[in-house]
């Protein structure tokens, strides 16, 4: 493993991006492992390099969210403050999906002002007796950061708001990016109070702390960190317009599990890492995993769920048996719709009145006998746009009662204040419908708490005068987009914004046969009491130990700058190739084999230019004119090509077409491999590639003397991908009977016969080296593709199955870090053109010996 000054170097290169100071400690060293205190105040190591966990200590859940589930009040005679937990916070009810002996510790913000003076106590006591640790921000970054980024620039992006014009959204400002950036740090310094980085788990949600991960990684580089998004996420056309949008994306990143609601949540997620860093995804045995460096990043998508507990108490409350009794008699005769929502532009109050207002034009027979209740939560943010959405609100509410009400009547009762859940409840129990008509919403739990106090309780039934024995019913009318929606399948889901369509479904739900509505309750209520909070809460959990389980079985390094900072996490067993390593074997050998792929190894694979520099020609030639080295360029491309490349490299040895083709050097004619002699599968092949050409805008056919390659790279990202997988599948049907094998590449889909690959080039050259006399003692092979790790396995698979005087130094690399049957990576052509100059060097420094080593392509047969 590294040394520790090693990884404090590395530690160090990787900056601040703004460089901020350490917030004060507000509380004392925690012990965090029986008999050893935890000292955070410095820039001490990190965790990368142990080497395992520690035992012997208890695990933590740690939670870190933007506020704490806590209810703060200070009494103004004795100036003391009490505190007590918020029952209704998610945050306090997920505690019920981990075992009885988890210890789980909250990391957030409170909602009032402490003053400063007051702040170590209050940390102390919260601590102590409630297992919180408070992150006070300074009033002026509180304000930039929650009300500021997050809620003017965040959330209304989150829901598809563009800043368009001045009007309509803020545009963008660094100076809130830069308050977002430290408030981030201020809770991951909190975090860093409590965690013993070797066996807590930490646990992030929401948007407001979407940088939070970075700062935990640097720190602790085997961290083992969740994150959960509670809002949507957008798709990439509306993600890409935020500046920071590669910040955000790398520092989500660092995250070893990050959970979403709905599919369409995680689908436009991955769609922008793939669009915006270049990263594909893949989904192994049902989960989904982005490969980052070296680590797996893993994706959940499941919906939160309600406390079922905390419900059925609040129906059995004597306050809404006496409530339910009051609204009942109230609205007598009368069907009730409810709906709650909070004050704000997205929830779509003011489209769901409009509607009503339609279905009491279009059904006469209803006024009089249906009232709508909208509660309206108060908004969590204030601005111009809210009340703008209130001042409709009213109007349209006052409007729809000057016509349609009478004497005794209302059809929309609003109610504009807080509203205790207890009468909630009362109102869910007795309303015929409920109606989520949000344009754009996170989960959104209202129709959850609707079915299960549908479903209500006994006491509940006996307060509203029903037999408890008797079946249930109720029916829901959600927006389609919201993040319930689609485990609702027994909802009538609606385009908020076609009014017309909204007042049918609200008629259906009203006259809905009773038989209908009892069936579709139980099938809701069945999904809600399975999929509880408490079912969420751990089956997260339950991913977050599995994607960590493999944290301590590679080693870490630190990498990038500020919030490019990223852990690049490799098997013990993979490590890269060292110039000194390398150079120190290749002077103390003499017959001596060189495999190089062409494309993304010695060239870039992005470069539109792909005929070789003068350098790589340079290089080249420098190891071809040591007698000592057998050199050959082993590609996928055609000969013309590669001929006409290398015309200059007189002793260079081509193998084209994956090896189909073949020569040793440029006097030496092209042979082609004994292994292929029936070509009729391309009139077969053709015309099914072409069909997907013409329908993908940007791919080609890449026609060669043994194969055809679909590519798509310049195709739109993720219809490219689709495409080559549904032509990889109808390759394979149509092609079932003929001997060639089907293959995906990066960004191409290649058709070619059986048995030619780059493997069989490698161990060809080394047999017809060995059977020459020559028994290589130097091996080296670079490439960058998957057809590349033939090569890797074959030269391994060769070295210990053929007769070598001994046993030869294998220098198998891949460049990049990703998962390879090669022992050694590079990062990129740049670093492999350095190795080999290095190697080219070390040649012209010694004297030239011995002969070269000539070989024909006879000899290989």
């Amino acid at each position: 493993m590294m040394s520790r000054s090693c990884i404090n170097l590395l530690d160090l290169v990787s900056g601040d991006m703004l460089n901020l100071p350490q917030t004060p400690r507000s509380l004392p060293r925690v012990m965090t492992v029986p008999g050893i205190f935890s000292d955070t105040d410095g820039d001490g190591s990190n965790d990368g390099d142990s080497d395992a966990p520690l035992s012997g200590c208890r695990k933590k859940k740690i939670i870190v969210a933007n506020f704490l589930p806590l209810h703060a009040q200070k009494d103004l005679k004795s100036s003391k403050w009490s505190f007590s937990f918020d029952e209704d916070s998610l945050l306090l009810q997920m505690k019920d999906g981990f075992s009885i002996n988890t210890e789980v510790v909250y990391v957030g913000s409170l909602k009032v002002d402490v003053d400063a003076s007051e702040q170590e106590e209050v940390s102390q006591k919260l601590l102590e007796e409630f297992n919180c640790v408070p992150t006070f921000l300074p009033p002026d970054l509180h304000k930039k950061f929650y009300h500021g980024f997050c809620k003017h620039q965040l959330w209304p992006l989150f829901h598809y708001m563009l800043p368009m014009c001045p009007d309509h959204g803020d545009r963008f400002d660094k100076l809130l990016w830069q308050a977002y950036v430290s408030a981030n740090k201020v809770f991951a310094d909190k975090v860093m109070e409590v965690i013993n980085p070797e066996e807590d788990y930490v646990w992030v949600h929401d948007y407001h702390l979407m940088v939070l991960p970075t700062f935990l990684r640097k720190r602790f580089y085997r961290v083992k960190l969740g994150f959960f998004l509670h809002s949507p996420f957008p798709s990439s056309e509306i993600y890409r317009t935020l500046p920071v949008r590669n910040e955000i994306l790398k520092a989500l990143l660092n995250a070893d599990l990050i959970g979403f609601h709905t599919f369409d949540y995680a689908r436009h997620f991955l769609s922008c890492c793939s669009r915006m860093l270049g990263l594909d995804y893949e989904s192994k045995r049902g989960h989904i995993g982005l490969e980052y460096f070296g680590r797996t990043v893993y994706i959940k998508i499941l919906p939160v769920g309600v406390h079922m507990g905390r419900l059925e108490s609040a129906l059995n409350h004597p306050s809404s048996s006496i409530k339910v009794k009051e609204i009942q008699k109230q609205f007598e005769g009368k069907k009730i719709i409810v709906g709650v929502d909070d004050m704000d532009i997205f929830k779509g109050i003011s489209l769901k009145l409009l509607a009503m207002e339609r279905l009491l034009q279009q059904n006469p027979e209803l006024q009089g006998k249906v009232v709508m209740v909208q509660i309206v939560n108060p908004a969590r943010s204030s601005g111009k746009d809210v009340q703008e959405a209130k001042k409709e609100t009213y109007s349209t509410t006052k409007r729809i009662n000057r016509t349609f009400g009478f004497p005794g009547y209302e059809p929309v009762v609003l109610i504009d204040r807080h509203v205790p859940f207890y009468e909630k409840t009362a109102y869910y129990a007795l309303a015929e419908c409920c109606i989520v008509n949000a344009v754009r919403d996170g989960m959104n739990l209202i129709p959850y708490k609707y079915i299960v106090c549908r479903q209500g309780t006994p006491k509940m039934d006996e307060a509203l005068g029903v037999d408890y024995r008797l079946p249930h019913s109720s029916t829901i009318v959600v927006s389609e987009f919201i993040g319930c929606s689609p485990s609702l399948s027994g909802a009538i889901r609606v385009n908020p914004w076609d009014v017309e369509a909204v007042a049918d479904a609200l008629n259906l739900a009203l006259t809905m046969p009773d038989l209908e509505k009892q069936l579709r309750h139980e099938k809701h209520y069945r999904y809600i009491s399975f999929h509880d909070v408490a079912y969420w809460a751990h089956s997260f959990m339950q991913d977050l130990e599995r994607a960590c389980k493999d944290h301590y079985s590679k080693r870490c390094w630190g990498i990038g700058f500020g919030l490019n900072f990223r852990i690049l996490s490799l098997s013990p067993s993979f490590r890269k190739l060292s110039n000194e390593h390398i150079v120190s074997a290749y002077k103390r050998t003499y017959r001596r084999a060189i495999f190089l792929d062409y494309d993304g190894t010695v060239v870039p694979q992005t470069s539109i230019v792909k005929t070789p520099s003068a350098e790589v020609i340079s290089v080249l030639n420098n190891l071809c004119s040591d007698p000592k080295n057998t050199v050959f360029i082993v590609s996928g491309r055609g000969k013309d090509s590669l001929s006409e490349w290398f015309v200059q490299c007189e002793n260079l040895g081509i193998a084209a077409e994956h090896g189909y083709l073949m020569r040793w050097n440029r006097m030496s004619s092209w042979e082609t491999s004994s292994l292929v002699a029936d070509f009729d599968w391309k009139k077969i092949a053709e015309p099914v590639i072409k069909l997907y050409t013409e329908a993908t805008d940007g791919s080609y056919i890449e026609t060669k003397e043994s194969a055809l390659v679909w590519h798509h790279q310049y195709a739109d990202p993720d219809f490219g991908s689709c495409q080559a997988k549904e032509l990889l599948d109808h390759l394979e049907n149509v092609l079932a009977n003929e001997p060639v094998v089907v293959k995906r590449g990066q960004h191409i889909v290649e058709v070619k016969p059986q048995g030619v690959t780059k493997g069989l080039v490698a161990e060809r050259v080394l047999s017809a080296m060995i059977s020459n006399g020559k028994s290589p003692d130097f091996v080296m092979c670079i490439g960058d593709d998957r057809s590349d790790e033939d090569m890797f396995e074959s030269i391994s698979r060769t070295a210990s199955s053929l007769s070598f005087c001994s046993a030869p130094e294998i220098f198998a690399c891949t460049v990049g870090q990703k998962p390879s049957k090669a022992r050694y990576y590079l990062d990129d052509t740049a670093e492999v053109l350095a190795l080999l100059q290095c190697l080219a060097t070390a040649s012209s420094l010694k004297s030239r010996g011995g002969t070269e080593v000539q070989v024909s392509f006879d000899d290989v047969f």
